[in-house]
């Protein structure tokens, strides 16, 4: 027990240190449980994964703010259920909002979908905006983003792909999409 223990507190330096292979380490480590934690809340597969996704997400970036003092279990599930609080406010603002009947109507109108030249040129343009911005990141997440969304594959399919495990691709791919966003922003 004692040795697990010590082994940990290394495996969490190296993370705070930004070693690759400690965060897949904590990731497989610690992954069942806060699923299963997360499964018990929200009592939905897709829910608790994705809350699982992003309590690793979070923790990886915020590695550096963990205090030894305390069970690094005990704080990934601490963000996870803050996760979980943050999404049950989501869902009830997202049903508590009143819409007036006119918006109810104008909701059921039937638009032309086809696009216009003009929507086909400005879909191009942000095509090209889109790719200029996937290759200003490192080349492990331009990867991960090509072969999820250009590609189209599965998180297993790209897990074979890379040969990492299917988890670590999901982390990869939150973050690759996290990285994206802010450059996104910033142009």
């Amino acid at each position: 027990m004692e040795i697990e223990r010590k082994k940990l507190e290394i495996e969490i330096s190296k993370a705070k240190s930004g070693n690759q292979s400690a965060f897949s380490f904590l990731l497989d480590t610690f992954w069942g449980d806060v699923y299963n934690y997360q499964l018990k809340r929200t009592k939905n597969e897709n829910d608790a994964e994705d809350i699982t996704i992003r309590t690793f997400s979070k923790a990886f970036d915020k590695i550096k703010t963990y205090d030894d003092n305390y069970v690094f279990k005990t704080w990934l599930i601490t963000i996870s259920k803050n996760l979980h609080i943050d999404l049950l406010r989501k869902k009830n603002i997202s049903i508590t909002t009143d819409t007036s009947k006119e918006q109810e109507n104008s909701a059921y109108l039937v638009v032309d979908e086809n696009p216009t030249p003009e929507d086909k040129i400005i879909t191009e343009q942000n095509l090209a905006k889109l790719l200029k911005d996937i290759k200003q990141l490192k080349p492990k997440y331009q990867e991960i983003i090509q072969l999820r969304y250009f590609q189209e594959l599965s998180y297993k399919e790209i897990s074979e792909e890379i040969n990492e495990s299917m988890n670590n691709v999901k982390v990869k791919l939150l973050r690759a999409k996290k990285l994206l966003a802010e450059i996104i922003k910033k142009s």
